[in-house]
């Protein structure tokens, strides 16, 4: 599973642990002289953090995903303001749109010139101005990855900023910040972050460093996630979901996913999907199609190992096979009351769509077997 040789990229600082956020003023300080603060639709939720900022602070609400438009929004609130810093307190949405200011602020130009796929694709060859990421949910592990994703509305697409010139200069992860959660988010953004530690787990790209990050992160899940569903002022289970999203958005950074996160992108951008809800929908149904295209090959039993150690590490049970983990899984999406594809209007007409769109991704890249198309539409068709 190694490479000959690889290489290992992440934020510049990590800062985690209970009480830590109020360490952000300090921390922006240290870096620049004015900062554009993005959050989510209600600012008023951190009010008292952003009353302790130092510096002249102006703050973009992030209301839904991001697209071009709001980035486009979000840079120019930046400009005028004269931000020389960009923090972002929220979820994933609000990190990409972060992310994506730091970076534009600091090649200018337009995201479209830099997009991957529906844009020129241009080489982001400068550093993003200094970026803290503050992560309010368990999942995405944003405040550590090398990209951010913005939806193309008139393309039906998501598509990805990415360099590593893009990673936070600091992560900032503090578990009592995720203790609002509601129950819903605490599950779609808990099952992402565990897919995030199982398809770096599997990839082709995978390395001794991403390894055991992902171990960890598939431990964490198994031991946090359904006790942080079940009782979301559990700081001991909202801290192990936190380092769960943080290690898997390490190893995702430098080892790639696969086609969860290959189909999971292109259902986003083509209906009304959570994204993690999306990737639970498919977790089963790639799992199973990955071990059969395996099994056919006769030479995946490395990588079938690989899927019956996860499944120890998420049961708790040395010796796990790939069917106990699977039942895990199902059984985990059951607790946590995780419906399929349909009920969020995807239906089997979008299927062959999504399934020919899927086979470009970025992310099936790190997948450890080559899917066909017919693979990836079956696969939907299980998910639905």
């Amino acid at each position: 599973m190694t490479p000959a040789g690889f290489e290992f990229a992440t934020a510049g600082r990590i800062v985690a642990g209970a009480g830590r956020a109020a360490e952000l003023p300090g921390v922006l300080a240290g870096l620049g002289s004015r900062v554009l603060i993005c959050t989510g639709a209600s600012s008023a939720r951190h009010a008292g953090l952003l009353a302790s900022l130092a510096l002249p602070a102006a703050v973009f609400p992030v209301a839904a995903e991001p697209t071009v438009a709001m980035a486009r929004a979000a840079v120019a609130a930046a400009r005028e303001h004269g931000a020389d810093v960009v923090a972002a307190i929220g979820g994933g949405s609000v990190i990409d749109t972060g992310k994506a200011v730091a970076m534009l602020l600091g090649n200018g130009g337009d995201p479209l010139d830099y997009l991957e796929a529906v844009g020129a694709g241009q080489k982001i060859s400068r550093p993003a101005v200094p970026f803290v990421a503050v992560p309010t949910t368990a999942g995405t592990g944003a405040e550590v990855t090398a990209n951010a994703v913005l939806a193309v509305p008139d393309r039906q697409l998501k598509a990805s900023l990415r360099s590593p010139l893009m990673i936070p200069r600091v992560a900032l992860v503090d578990p009592e910040l995720t203790v609002s959660c509601p129950p819903s988010v605490t599950a779609a953004s808990g099952l992402d972050a565990l897919t995030q530690c199982l398809e770096p787990f599997v990839s082709v790209r995978a390395t001794p460093l991403t390894d055991g990050l992902a171990r960890e992160g598939l431990r964490r899940a198994g031991s946090a996630l359904r006790a942080a569903y079940a009782d979301g002022s559990d700081l001991a289970a909202r801290a192990g979901m936190s380092v769960c999203a943080l290690l898997g958005g390490m190893a995702l950074a430098n080892a790639k996913l696969g086609a969860v996160h290959g189909l999971a992108g292109v259902i986003g951008g083509t209906a009304d999907v959570p994204h993690g809800l999306a990737c639970a929908a498919l977790l089963v149904p790639v799992i199973e199609a990955n071990v059969r295209a395996l099994q056919a090959r006769g030479t995946g039993q490395a990588v079938i190992e690989r899927y019956a150690e996860a499944a120890g590490l998420l049961t708790g049970k040395p010796g796990a096979s790939v069917a106990d983990g699977l039942a895990w899984i199902r059984e985990t999406l059951a607790l946590l009351v995780v419906p399929g594809l349909a009920a969020f209007g995807f239906g089997a007409g979008q299927i062959d769509d999504v399934a020919a769109k899927a086979l470009t991704s970025s992310s099936m890249q790190g997948n450890p077997v080559p899917l066909s198309r017919d693979d990836l539409k079956a696969v939907l068709l299980q998910a639905l």
